[in-house]
């Protein structure tokens, strides 16, 4: 309870303050924006496939946003301050459980360079910006890089980016370094990702303390996993992705765009690196085993050498438009190839791609968009000797492999890769829209069973539908329902079953649907009034 009041409190004197500045006769501009967006959800194979058995579930979420920002002269500030939680989560008169309001932006922006300002003597080129602290960080289509706004978390990183704007090209520049503590006596540069769990489940599926120095996997997961270089047992979750449990230890990024005429180029380099680890397996009591990592600290003395594993990814997107919506119609062309190589988290070679064309036909209020994506996997029955399995860095998986979030997010996704062919339809009026997407699974490359079987590559069809309704100038309702059509191979490739015993438990069938209400107030927004003459 101290806590909650000390944080209204808090949020009480920034929004005194704020009321303070607009009493100042100043040439600042300020900004004061918020968000409220409550999202109810019904559950019933969200994710991964439940037991036949198993009963739907339903919770609702709310993320509360307040956002402040400060324009003088050559220096911007942001600042966004949010509270995450579920309805119910905190008794009705005390909470017991975690604070969950934090900071999700607070930055610093100076212009270094501007040729449209002449108080700015730098004029090499038309804008030169300095930005550092926690920040969102979106290119393109948020595919690989991105904010996961879904998420009622979000997404942000701590790093610094140089943003330089000239003739048309736009270069950004970004360096990312992670230690989670400034404790005394903490040497050297190794890195161990915090917010690790209180408790984990063990592998007989019983809740048990987290052991002290090591960072459990999410879930369990399994031994059984063979790496693709050595053949020996990998101790990683066998369906998980990049997000679990190890965040990077630094990144260096580098993305360049240009747009010609109605053509827009754009190019990123992405260099994140990790902690070396060593694989661990820790006996409970009740004869349990709980898999995890126990990072180790580098045998170095150079504080530019903290991170023994390094992995690349590079890669191009291409953007045409030609036509109008009124006349024939509008075409956009979107293409994009992306590759990965250097080392992947678990230090093995990691040589891996993605690609990615979608064709979007828009005449007046309808736009039709077929597609396919490919996110190569790793071949079991003809292994490479290296991870071939890409990984969709700090993207938004939500937005373009179903809204049922199978793949590529928390809930995990196959080693085996995915091909994803869809069919989009949109209809957009003034203030509704309506939304139909189909989506077809597949593995890009094959798995197998524990008795050595290849299972099918067809892991089954999505559709996901929206309607959103903007009632005023700050509110929107959203609504969505999806439905899942699993094969009998989803199982095998999520790591849920092993065998078809097992597979045959689970219900094929999976559906969810939603009710979002957003409401986005400017504080400062006055609303213009008519005045009779």
């Amino acid at each position: 309870m101290y806590k909650n009041v000390l944080n209204t409190c808090r949020l009480s004197a920034i929004l005194l303050t704020i009321g303070l500045f607009q009493t100042v006769n100043t040439q600042a501009q300020i900004s004061l924006t918020g968000q409220l967006r409550t999202r109810a959800e019904y559950r019933n194979g969200y994710g991964n496939l439940v037991t036949t058995d198993a009963q739907p579930g339903g919770f609702i979420s709310q993320r509360t946003r307040l956002t402040f920002g400060y324009k003088w002269d050559l220096l911007t500030i942001g600042t966004s301050i949010q509270d995450v939680r579920v309805f119910g989560a905190d008794a009705s008169s005390i909470s017991a459980t975690d604070n969950r309001l934090f900071l999700h932006e607070g930055w610093a922006e100076l212009t270094l360079a501007n040729k449209a300002d002449t108080n700015v003597k730098f004029k090499w080129l038309d804008l030169l910006t300095f930005k550092i602290g926690r920040q969102e960080l979106v290119y393109d289509d948020a595919r690989l890089i991105g904010n996961l706004d879904w998420l009622q978390q979000g997404r942000r990183h701590d790093m610094a980016l140089l943003k330089a704007v000239h003739h048309g090209w736009q270069v950004d520049l970004g360096f990312a370094f992670n230690q989670n503590t400034d404790a005394a006596g903490v040497t050297n540069t190794e890195y161990v990702p915090g917010n690790i769990p209180a408790y984990v489940t063990n592998s007989n599926g019983v809740l048990v303390p987290t052991p002290a120095g090591i960072v459990p996997l999410a879930p369990s997961g399994s031994a059984s996993q063979k790496s693709a270089a050595t053949g020996t047992p990998v101790y990683s979750n066998p369906t998980g992705t990049n997000g679990a449990t190890q965040d990077y230890k630094s990144f260096t990024s580098l993305y360049i765009s240009k747009k010609i005429d109605q053509t827009k180029f754009s190019a990123l380099f992405f260099n994140d690196n990790f902690g070396q680890y060593n694989p661990v397996t820790i006996t409970t009591a009740d004869g349990g085993f709980i898999y995890g990592r126990r990072f180790v600290q580098a045998n170095n003395t150079d504080l530019f050498d903290y991170s023994p594993i390094h992995r690349y990814t590079y890669g191009l997107m291409i953007n045409h438009t030609l036509g109008n919506a009124s006349g024939f119609g509008k075409i956009a062309l979107q293409a994009a190839y992306y590759q990965q190589s250097g080392k992947d988290r678990d230090n093995v070679d990691l040589d891996a791609y993605h690609y990615t064309v979608a064709l979007t036909y828009q005449k007046g209020r309808f736009s039709f968009t077929p597609g396919y994506d490919v996110l190569s996997g790793n071949d079991v029955v003809n292994p490479s000797g290296k991870d071939n399995r890409f990984d969709p860095l700090y993207g938004t998986p939500h937005k373009f492999w179903g809204y049922m979030d199978y793949f590529y997010t928390g809930t995990g996704s196959p080693v085996g890769g995915l091909n994803n062919p869809y069919f989009k339809v949109k209809y957009t009026a003034n203030t509704l829209t309506l939304g139909a997407d189909i989506h077809h699974f597949s593995l890009n490359k094959d798995m197998k069973k524990a008795d050595g079987s290849v299972i099918d590559k067809d892991l089954g069809n999505e559709l996901d539908l929206q309607l959103s309704y903007q009632m005023n100038k700050f509110t929107n309702i959203e609504l969505g329902y999806s439905l899942m059509k699993a094969s009998d191979s989803m199982t095998f490739a999520k790591g849920q079953a092993t065998t078809d015993a097992v597979a045959s438990t689970y219900n094929k069938t999976a559906f969810w649907g939603y009710v979002m209400f957003k409401f986005t107030p400017d504080f400062f927004y006055a609303k213009p009034v008519a005045i009779k003459q």
